[in-house]
């Protein structure tokens, strides 16, 4: 399926998580954000609250939990997340604990996700399962924890793990899994208009991205 630049746009969380990303790349970010017509920005959770200065206009504001590694207390989790919503975020993309993942420990996954959803019951939750570093059986069984601890997406990646990004197999499985009750993010390591267009059609809601002028460029 082909799609336009100002259609995918409508579906980015334009994306700065660099640890040296400072006031003024956030402010750019957002005026970038504006520019290309994105869904929303996503940063890091320091950088709230955004000046007084700063406006959005109608793009939402989404911040990282627990990133990159997701190893933290889930009490940890649920105050960040907590923090930042109260500081004026929107959405909240979580890291699951991956290695209660791969142990197959997953009533803990979904405990870890549902603290962190009880902590924010109004907010927008994406929970990052890091699915290339899980075998097709985790990340199914990952998506139903997500699903009964009631986020509203599954994410593919951070970005940040060595094993990789976004696939558009895992993309295909994280939406048979979930079916309509949750929404797929396609993250980490989309560079380019293919590729984006692969993962919407394999069932991708929302993408994130730090290369989005060349992704919409690339269509």
């Amino acid at each position: 399926m082909s799609y336009t630049p100002q259609e995918v746009a409508k579906l980015v969380d334009h994306t700065l998580l660099k640890p040296e990303a400072t006031e003024d790349d956030v402010r750019a970010l957002i005026e970038d954000a504006k520019a290309l017509g994105t869904y929303s920005v996503c940063i890091s959770p320091s950088m709230l609250p955004l000046p007084a200065d700063v406006d959005l206009a109608d793009i939402k504001l989404a911040v990282v939990c627990g990133f990159p590694s997701g190893a933290h207390h889930s009490e940890i989790k649920a105050a960040e997340a907590a923090a930042s919503v109260k500081e004026g975020a929107q959405e909240v993309d979580m890291v699951i604990n991956l290695a209660d993942a791969v142990t197959n420990q997953f009533d803990k996954v979904e405990a870890d996700i549902r603290a962190v959803r009880e902590a924010i019951p109004s907010a927008v939750l994406k929970v990052i399962i890091e699915s290339a570093a899980l075998t097709d059986e985790q990340i199914v069984k990952v998506c139903e924890a997500a699903k009964a601890a009631k986020a509203d997406f599954v994410k593919t990646s951070t970005g940040y793990h060595p094993a990789g990004g976004a696939s558009v197999h895992a993309v295909e499985l994280m939406k048979k899994t979930v079916g309509d009750e949750l929404e797929v993010k396609a993250s980490g390591g989309i560079r380019d208009g293919k590729f984006a267009s692969q993962l919407l059609d394999a069932g991708a809601t929302r993408l994130g991205l730090s290369g989005t002028t060349k992704v919409l460029e690339t269509l």
